[in-house]
């Protein structure tokens, strides 16, 4: 009896196995944060940072509020891109500036117009780093850089791509600046 042939099935099973899960986590991705919804307690999280008038601006935005701004930040930052992708403004509106918004808005219906189609994933946030954080009169400033990855492409009426790759994973580094009335 020759038992051979059966390791070597087994073996071969599992490199294939191992082959295809590998390319399913390349074109799919590692999933790491907000899945989608937005929380309620993002919000709240923004709102907690609450700031005293009597205290110098680095004592008004110490290292825990630091860690619990950018912890909202990293969920709106999401959200904006994955709503402006599908097209869904009015879920973000109370995140954006009037300008912001009005800009996102004629660029979504340039798209429709165009008849434009827009497929977004985001894969994750590698890092979210505060660059800086400084008080305008009553508004505190906050510039944070995000490293980001993110399949994305867009397809005219056709279906045929216009520009990006929908099994490319990008890594996107943006700079983005939040403001809050204290």
């Amino acid at each position: 009896m020759n038992y051979s042939f059966e390791y070597m099935d087994i073996i071969l099973l599992a490199m294939i196995a191992g082959f295809i899960f590998l390319r399913l986590r390349g074109i799919l991705g590692k999933r790491s944060g907000f899945d989608g919804k937005t929380s309620e307690s993002l919000g709240k999280i923004l709102k907690n940072v609450e700031v005293n008038q009597h205290k110098t601006i680095n004592e008004k935005f110490g290292s825990e509020e630091q860690q619990e701004f950018l912890k909202g930040a990293k969920i709106a930052y999401e959200t904006i891109i994955t709503n402006f992708s599908n097209g869904k403004l009015k879920e973000i509106k109370s995140l954006l500036d009037k300008n912001v918004y009005q800009q996102f808005d004629d660029a979504i219906k340039d798209r429709k117009i165009k008849n434009i189609s827009s497929e977004t994933t985001f894969i994750g946030i590698n890092s979210a780093k505060i660059k800086e954080h400084k008080q305008n009169k009553n508004m505190l400033e906050v510039t944070v850089e995000f490293v980001s990855e993110i399949i994305s492409c867009m397809k005219d009426k056709e279906n045929k791509i216009i520009s990006g790759d929908p099994d490319k994973v990008k890594k996107v580094n943006d700079i983005w600046k939040f403001s809050k009335d204290i």
